[in-house]
């Protein structure tokens, strides 16, 4: 129902419907490829399933507080474009930081393949890293303050327990399939040799280079 003298939709949903509506939402977004797929099938493939859970639990973190912020009624200026350049800017040169190592170091540090012999790496490491750089792409964010806007307005979802339960069954399900794409990359480790590994260093300093180039160059278009 329209609420003219607010401009808002009002919404008698069902939480069924709005569950329903969050796993579609989520499985738009967990289609998305970007640094931050690619990051959690490297590191899944090359630590094993739990390391690329946790690396999905930085994600799913991240997402978030990217909800929280944006709810919180900051949309209006998260959304300047000031602030849209400097973001762009700012995650473009760290981007380009993160793909610099992966495709000149990290692909040259790893001599030999011993899923036994990986050196190990905490639980929060894993999670900061896949919090940092789901975090670094403004796509992420301001994918978040449409989708708030949308779900305020339009869905009319206006009230904390629709919104709670809308925008929780969509970090659900980014997690669910991000837990599954670990558990497939998982699977691949009986085929990874140091050379596949060196690969797929190559392959995600090189993707993360390019949306560094995007962000840095484009940032319009961000």
């Amino acid at each position: 129902m329209h609420n003219w003298k607010t401009g808002k939709t009002s919404c008698n949903c069902m939480p069924m419907d709005i569950i329903i509506k969050g796993i579609l939402s989520g499985i738009v977004l967990a289609l998305l490829v970007g640094p931050v797929f690619f990051t959690l099938l490297q590191t899944s493939i090359e630590r094993g399933f739990i390391s690329g859970v946790f690396v999905a639990i930085g994600i799913s973190l991240c997402d978030s507080v990217y909800i929280l912020i944006s709810y919180l009624g900051l949309s209006q200026f998260l959304a300047t474009n000031n602030f849209r350049h400097y973001m762009a800017y700012g995650g473009g040169v760290i981007l380009l930081l993160f793909g610099l190592y992966y495709l000149l170091i990290k692909s040259k540090k790893l001599a030999q393949y011993d899923p036994q012999k990986i050196e190990s790496a905490s639980g929060f490491r894993l999670a900061a890293k896949g919090f940092i750089i789901n975090g670094l792409s403004p796509m992420v964010l301001f994918f978040w303050l449409a989708t708030v806007s949308v779900a305020t307005t339009q869905l009319g979802y206006d009230t904390n327990k629709k919104v709670f339960i809308f925008f929780g069954s969509i970090v659900l399900t980014v997690f669910t399939t991000d837990v599954v794409k670990a558990k497939l990359a998982d699977k691949l480790r009986v085929l990874v040799t140091p050379r596949v590994i060196r690969i797929m260093n190559i392959v995600l300093g090189v993707v993360m280079i390019i949306f560094a180039g995007k962000l840095i160059l484009f940032p319009d278009n961000v």
